[in-house]
């Protein structure tokens, strides 16, 4: 092989590695530089800290304009977000909290609660048509009962609890005092925590039991044009489409939001991060305070504000008056004998002689 052969051969390589030499060199520099640059910017900020502490011995603000920017930082500690000593967002949530949803949502409560209020004054409860008759339908077994007692008695204790953490430092603490609202604070945050998770589980119990009669039937758009009895009679099945809106909009939807992130607030321990934890505590509050001011026209209802409401699921009956005035399509099926008026047997055997013959 000739010298020019062996020349020619060598050519390329020698001008790759020239090439990667040349790189490795830029690389080196660029790197020196930029270690150089942030060393001199943290010189800077020690000088700057210097030179603040001697003519103010107090202020601190380079160190905590770090501490405020969202860095994360080296911490013995390690987990998601350890390194962040502020969490930037948090003013912001912050922001939604007070200034959002405490305020709209509370006034919303309280006018709801004043117009129920009102028109008991003025209305008062929905009395029976005609007098009673004696004879008795069993409207819910007791196994129904006990998940409607569940779901009901726990969504109260959370609503009462969440409504004194979030309202308690505006409405109680002024005449109560700090002390004892942080007290009452306390004690809310305990319930609200351990009760959660059984009002979560109630839902789902409380929704197999009742799906098959809350689906939808002719007679639901009847309804809504009769505005559920105030424009003449409104036909409905075992339960009337205001009925089925409580059990499709607040307890399925509005129950299965507040409860998922009620779960996420509930166990920080799962290694969530703090954005998620304001953008669930933002959710869950304003459904919470949905769900609770649609709660109220159903606990007036099924309280004081029909006769006999109150009296089907303490006891499981109703008489024969009480459910052809307010579920008539549901008297007719009983009465044809499509449906039984007695749903089990422990009924049969509560309601004897009174039952209502088919």
């Amino acid at each position: 092989m000739t010298h020019s052969t062996i020349r020619a051969a060598t050519k390329p390589g020698l001008n790759n590695a020239l090439v990667a030499l040349f790189m490795a060199m830029v690389f080196a520099v660029c790197s020196l530089w930029s270690v150089g640059a942030m060393a001199q910017d943290a010189s800077e900020r020690s000088q700057a800290q210097v030179q603040k502490q001697q003519t103010q011995p107090l202020n601190n603000s380079p160190v905590w304009e770090g501490v405020a920017s969202g860095e994360s930082f080296t911490t013995v500690t390690k987990g998601r977000e350890t390194g962040v000593l502020i969490n930037k967002s948090g003013e912001t949530w912050r922001q939604m909290r007070n200034d959002w949803i405490s305020y709209y949502g509370g006034w919303a409560v309280a006018v709801i609660f004043l117009l129920i209020v009102g028109a008991h004054l003025v209305k008062g409860p929905v009395k029976l048509p005609e007098p009673r008759t004696g004879k008795l339908i069993e409207r819910f077994t007791s196994a129904e009962r006990v998940a409607h007692w569940t779901m009901a008695f726990s969504f109260v204790a959370l609503a009462l609890t969440g409504l004194l953490l979030m309202f308690g430092k505006h409405v109680l603490a002024p005449w109560m005092g700090l002390t004892l609202n942080s007290w009452l604070a306390s004690i809310s945050i305990v319930i609200h925590n351990f009760v959660g998770p059984l009002f979560a589980v109630s839902i789902i119990v409380f929704f197999i039991m009742y799906v098959k009669d809350n689906l939808p039937e002719k007679n639901d758009i009847e309804w809504l044009k009769k505005g559920g009895g105030l424009f003449g009679h409104a036909p409905a099945g075992r339960f009337n489409m205001g009925e089925k809106i409580w059990f499709w909009g607040g307890v399925t939807v509005l129950g299965i939001v507040v409860s998922a992130t009620g779960l996420i607030l509930d166990f920080p321990n799962f290694d969530q991060d703090r954005l998620l934890m304001q953008q669930s505590h933002v959710i869950h509050a304003s459904a919470a305070l949905l769900f609770i001011i649609m709660s109220m026209g159903h606990i007036y209802i099924g309280s004081i504000g029909m006769e006999g409401a109150l009296e089907a699921m303490r006891d499981g009956y109703v008489d024969e008056t009480w459910a052809k005035a307010h579920h008539d399509a549901w008297y007719e099926d009983i009465k044809s004998g499509k449906i039984s008026p007695v749903r089990s047997k422990e009924g049969a055997t509560a309601m004897g002689s009174q039952v209502m013959a088919q």
